[in-house]
């Protein structure tokens, strides 16, 4: 069987979580790229993988790498992006995989052209607890959806030149965890959003340290979505149909949900396992590449970041790089 072999762009500590999770059958890491040798080889080292690179460029030329995993700040994720595909190279990209919707359209065009696999590193797509919920969603017991809830609450050092509130490599809650309770309800309602209201307060270097967020799509399923970088909330998500409502706890690696229906009653429902939610994301691209199939969950990235651009538009926040 063929072994498809991985390198990573961008060392920070979700890269460092990525490849101390990396465990999936007919998929190898292989390298591990830094603008910074020696950090190239602590990373390395620290994680078996066998090559290190001191600069991007010079890995996505080895012809042994099938896919890259981009692990950037977001202000440099489409950047990466197009030369990995411009090299021939598979992509999986951090989450939020673009800065827009325009920045994502060049990306998925060249994909397609270079008949390369191009897909968002999001986990709400990939959880088995998910899929296993739209089964029973589709059997229709829960009636019509209503309302969805999600919110996020961070508590970031109030420290400016934290990355999570540096303007200069696109900082901000929006772009950090909001797209996790986006994606969540971008996931259960049926269809886009054609209406959003919004507002936001801004930290004091620009970015959106809090915001509320209301989206309302052509089959009348409300959703209301609520972020802060600056006080900790519970990651809770609420889906609410006529005849039950869903609850799931910590939803971006949730393995675990509970149904609760109208006269009080309750069902547990559990599927996948939370440990392995980067597996997942490695695993079925890893299977899209193998077998020459498109990226499944593409339709809900886009849906998503088409929300985002909305927000941003209303709140006037725009970066220097765009």
């Amino acid at each position: 069987m063929t072994t498809i072999n991985w390198g990573i762009i961008g060392l920070g500590d979700i890269a460092s979580s990525f490849a101390a999770a990396f465990n999936v059958e007919n998929a190898t890491l292989l390298a591990a790229a830094s603008r910074n040798l020696d950090k190239a080889n602590a990373f390395a080292e620290k994680h078996s993988i066998p090559k290190a690179y001191g600069n991007y460029e010079e890995m996505l030329f080895d012809p042994d790498i099938d896919v890259i995993y981009i692990a950037t700040p977001h202000s440099h994720h489409a950047q990466y992006i197009l030369k990995s595909l411009k090299a021939g190279k598979h992509v999986l990209c951090e989450k939020a995989i673009t800065m827009s919707n325009k920045e994502l359209d060049e990306a998925l065009a060249l994909a397609k052209e270079k008949e390369l696999v191009l897909t968002e590193a999001m986990t709400i797509y990939h959880m088995p607890l998910f899929h296993k919920l739209k089964d029973i969603i589709a059997t229709g017991k829960l009636g019509k959806l209503k309302m969805i809830q999600a919110s996020f609450g961070s508590l970031k050092e109030a420290d400016p030149t934290n990355r999570f509130f540096n303007k200069d490599i696109a900082g901000g809650a929006l772009l950090d965890i909001g797209v996790y309770a986006l994606a969540f309800t971008r996931f259960f309602l049926s269809s886009q959003p054609t209406e959003v209201l919004t507002t936001m307060n801004p930290y004091e270097t620009g970015v959106d340290e809090q915001s509320a967020i209301i989206l309302k799509n052509k089959d009348n399923e409300i959703a209301v979505v609520s972020l802060t970088f600056r006080a900790k909330m519970p990651k809770v998500g609420i889906v609410a149909f006529e005849n039950g409502y869903i609850t799931v706890q910590d939803y971006p690696r949730a393995s675990k949900a509970t149904i609760t229906y109208p006269d009080g009653t309750s069902e547990e429902i559990d599927a996948g396992d939370s440990a392995e939610a980067l597996n997942y994301e490695i695993d079925l691209m890893t299977q899209n590449v193998l077998h020459k199939t498109p990226n499944v969950n593409m339709p809900l990235t886009h849906g998503v970041m088409e929300i985002m651009d909305n927000l941003r538009e209303q709140w006037g926040l725009t970066y220097d790089f765009e």
